[in-house]
């Protein structure tokens, strides 16, 4: 599948302003009563922009966002964008010395933050880390950190150094609109555009720094792939502080032109609601969000007897006369994105046949390496369910063993990634960066994977999560992607746990299919017959659904909590 080349914008203010000057009107961004146009957008990132550089801002200086997902972050990054700035998101989960070791880390000048999410004071919590203020500021702690906005209509607490966002933006009149004008086009395809954190799990976040040409053309790549475009309706339920959230997300919807709707807070029960309400026609996620909305239309479809009315409206009675769930009009679902090592083939089928999907496609991407491989139209279940599919262009995709050496189709090894999706490194950290990318410009992911002979990539593991039993390597997502193929087995998380004998076992949280009673001695007899013995996990706990995190992935480190807590009340 041949691709149509990124438009020659070069850095995202031109293509902000060439999508608003070309199609102003369409809607950019959709949330509960908010609609905003691309070319509101563009007019509120300029606005931005005057108020940033009225603050001090300077071309490179770092503007931190903590917020959730909402139509206020979304001009905030175009409005970073366009002063020439670096946009560095923090997680609306961080605590205070999280978030102020971030904010340490890369230097921000200026703090964007939404206060009272969830009830929760941000300010405080900040105000709170390393010691506390000295004089009553959020941000005593942190010289480099000059000023703190509020984003949206709420007032400004009474502190110092912390300007609401309407007392920011009238600020701004101080700078014309000719000089911001001057400053977005003067921002460099080359300049670093955002400075991603990494989540930690391996020491300290990391910065990564991802520049403007190369998050165009990866993001419009991926879209076409995806086929995003203009009159979709495209949930942002990733934080818009994660990459996928920030750039599979909000940039991907303008490059594009469909409409973005941020989800502050997802509600997995709201999801039905969210796509027969918002007529939603792309939607990216991990299993555990299909799984729901297959549950929901199966529990629909058993409650409503044989009454008719197609797919919306709603159920008759049951026999018991209990009013069943209503059913859902989910015909306006086109494309689903399931990033997952492994994907059950039946999750799919299942997808395909009471949804209706066009297109399911999975796709492996990491935050130093943006968009790696992607399945493609026309590539069958197996291949979705198994594989990530095949590089993009642009990308070349090695796996090597522990000498370095590529390894022949089918061995499994260390992935590497080349091409222009590879990061320029981690913020002040050169140590780290020459750990991460060698000398020849290889990104070393640590993760484990292996190439088929059509180039598709299958993710058989992070390093990390790898576990050694009686001398043998074993790979959760492996184990995994077998147990999926138990029929007893609808969802599976498998980690490794300490043991006296083997030096470590595999134990297995399975959610059992809907409407199936599985048994975990069963589904360990299935193992032993289908899988290498050392593979066979040594204990199955049946579990409702499995724990998942923010960003919609299943949750290791909550199933390694649980597996201590059972093994040291003696419940192995």
């Amino acid at each position: 599948m041949e691709l149509q080349p990124v438009p020659g914008w070069g850095t995202i203010p031109r293509m902000l302003r060439d999508q608003a000057e070309g199609h102003g009107p369409l809607d950019a961004v959709v949330a509960g009563d908010t609609r905003l146009t691309l070319a509101g957008l563009a007019a509120g990132a300029g606005e931005t922009a005057r108020a940033l550089m009225a603050l001090g801002v300077a071309r490179g200086d770092r503007v931190a966002v903590w917020a959730p997902n909402s139509p206020e972050w979304v001009v905030a990054a175009f409005g970073i964008w366009d002063a020439g700035a670096i946009i560095a998101p923090l997680s609306t989960r961080f605590k205070g010395l999280e978030a102020a070791d971030l904010l340490g880390k890369v230097g921000a000048k200026v703090l964007l933050v939404a206060e009272g999410f969830m009830g929760t004071s941000h300010l405080g919590m900040l105000a709170g880390a390393a010691g506390g203020p000295a004089d009553g500021r959020p941000h005593s702690g942190l010289p480099d950190l000059e000023h703190v906005v509020v984003l949206g209509d709420e007032p400004a607490p009474s502190r110092p150094g912390v300007l609401s966002w309407a007392g920011f933006i009238a600020a701004g009149a101080a700078v014309t609109r000719d000089d911001a004008e001057e400053r977005a086009r003067s921002v460099d395809p080359d300049d670093i555009a955002s400075i991603m954190a990494t989540s930690g799990t391996t020491g300290t976040p990391k910065g990564v720094m991802l520049h403007h040409s190369q998050l165009l053309r990866g993001y419009w790549d991926w879209a076409e792939l995806v086929t995003l475009g203009e009159g979709d309706r495209y949930p942002i339920i990733a934080p818009f502080s994660h990459g996928f959230g920030i750039n599979a997300g909000l940039l991907a919807c303008v490059l594009r032109r469909a409409t973005m709707m941020p989800i502050a807070l997802f509600q997995p029960d709201e999801l039905m609601d969210l796509i027969e309400r918002n007529r939603v026609s792309v939607l990216a996620g991990a299993p555990p969000m299909f799984f729901k909305i297959l549950d929901e239309l199966d529990g629909a479809r058993a409650g409503a007897g044989t009454a008719a009315g197609g797919t919306t409206g709603a159920g008759t009675e049951d026999a018991a006369g209990a009013s069943p769930r209503r059913r859902y009009d989910v015909s306006s679902l086109r494309v689903a994105i399931c990033g997952a090592a492994a994907v059950p083939p039946e999750l799919i089928r299942r997808l395909a046949d009471r949804v209706g999907l066009e297109r399911m496609i999975n796709a492996y991407g990491l935050m130093e390496g943006t968009v790696v491989s992607m399945t493609r139209p026309g590539d069958p279940v197996e291949v979705i369910a198994a594989t990530t599919g095949r590089a993009v262009p642009g990308v070349t995709v090695r796996i090597v063993g522990a000498d370095g050496g590529d390894l022949p189709v089918g061995e499994p090894g260390e992935i590497l990634i080349g091409g222009y999706g590879v990061m320029r490194g981690y913020w002040r950290d050169p140590e780290r960066t020459a750990e991460a990318v060698d000398g020849e410009g290889w990104l070393h992911t640590g993760d484990i994977g292996t190439l088929d002979d059509a180039g598709n990539l299958a993710i058989v593991d992070r390093k990390k999560e790898m576990f050694i039993v009686s001398g043998f390597n074993a790979y959760p997502a492996e184990i995994e992607g077998l147990l999926l193929r138990c029929p007893l087995v609808g969802q599976v998380g498998v980690i490794g746990v300490p043991d006296e004998r083997q030096g470590e076992v595999g134990w297995a949280y399975v959610v059992p299919p809907p409407n199936v009673t599985a048994d975990p001695d069963a589904v360990i007899a299935w193992a032993r017959d289908n899988m290498s013995n050392y593979k066979v996990p040594r204990r199955v706990v049946l579990l409702d659904a499995l724990p998942v995190n923010a960003n919609g992935k299943l949750d290791k480190p909550s199933l390694h909590a649980r597996a201590a807590a059972e093994a040291a009340a003696g419940t192995r």
